[in-house]
């Protein structure tokens, strides 16, 4: 799983390498709802790169159902928004036994593979299902990690409120919707999709609305990003909250 990690990371690093990203102005943010051009503002991205890939870190605590214990970890992605892709490679530990996983999402087509002790597979998931809910989890990272990436001809928006966005985000033959809720300073706080499914094993599959509750930003070399979210399935029977992400480093425009 590293080395199609690593194999991904380099085939993107060399895709973009030669791209000289243009600069964000006003003609860019025109067609936006006002409660994005001011996320956009408070971000800190106008007059800035436009971006062509970012590289996150994290770490924090996840756990699969309810009853089990969470299980620290840490992990490592790129994104790269010229051919929208995703590799997210993480390790935890459970039960002292060591847990790799590894998201692919191109072309349309998203797999996750969750191993025990870098031999057993415990998840497999790929699909409908799962090309549909990792393009959700690609335009939230969009939103929250790229915020740059909004100015997209594919993002379609429909204001709710002075605070409340509706968008719709089409990649190749793939649509999902989403709302984004911002606060008076100008920050989006929540993002809430019907469009992913819980999985636990890759086999099953439940369309809940999921939602990602963040707060914290700070400044990452003159762009302000949110460094703490939840990931949250509302179940009808209760909130299921799977997974506390923290922020430790991103760097954008990679070459290598």
């Amino acid at each position: 799983m590293k080395k199609l990690f690593n194999t991904e990371v380099k085939s993107g690093l060399e895709r973009t390498a030669s791209i000289k990203p243009e600069v964000i102005t006003e003609n860019d943010v025109q067609h936006l709802p006002p409660a994005v051009r001011k996320y956009l503002s408070y971000a800190g991205v106008m007059g800035k790169e436009k971006v062509l890939n970012v590289h996150i870190k994290f770490e924090g605590k996840i756990r699969s159902k309810v009853e089990d214990n969470w299980m620290t970890f840490t992990s490592e992605q790129y994104n790269f928004f010229d051919q929208p892709s995703r590799v997210f490679f993480i390790k935890a530990s459970k039960m002292g036994i060591p847990v790799k996983g590894i998201h692919l999402y191109k072309k349309e087509t998203a797999i996750m593979v969750i191993k025990l002790a870098g031999i057993f597979k415990v998840v497999d998931a790929r699909g409908p299902e799962m090309n549909q809910g990792e393009t959700v989890t690609v335009f939230n990272d969009m939103c929250f990690m790229a915020p740059a990436t909004l100015i997209d001809k594919n993002i379609q928006w429909e204001p709710v409120d002075a605070l409340t966005v509706k968008a719709r985000y089409t990649n190749g033959s793939i649509t999902i919707g989403a709302t984004l809720i911002f606060n008076e300073e100008g920050a989006l706080v929540n993002f809430i999709s019907n469009d992913r499914f819980e999985t636990a094993d890759g086999k099953i599959y439940n369309n809940y609305p999921w939602s990602t509750p963040a707060k914290e930003y700070r400044d990452f070399n003159g762009r302000r990003v949110v460094t703490f979210a939840s990931t949250i399935y509302h179940r009808p029977d209760a909130d299921f909250c799977y997974g506390e992400f923290k922020l430790t480093d991103i760097e954008y425009n990679c070459k290598k």
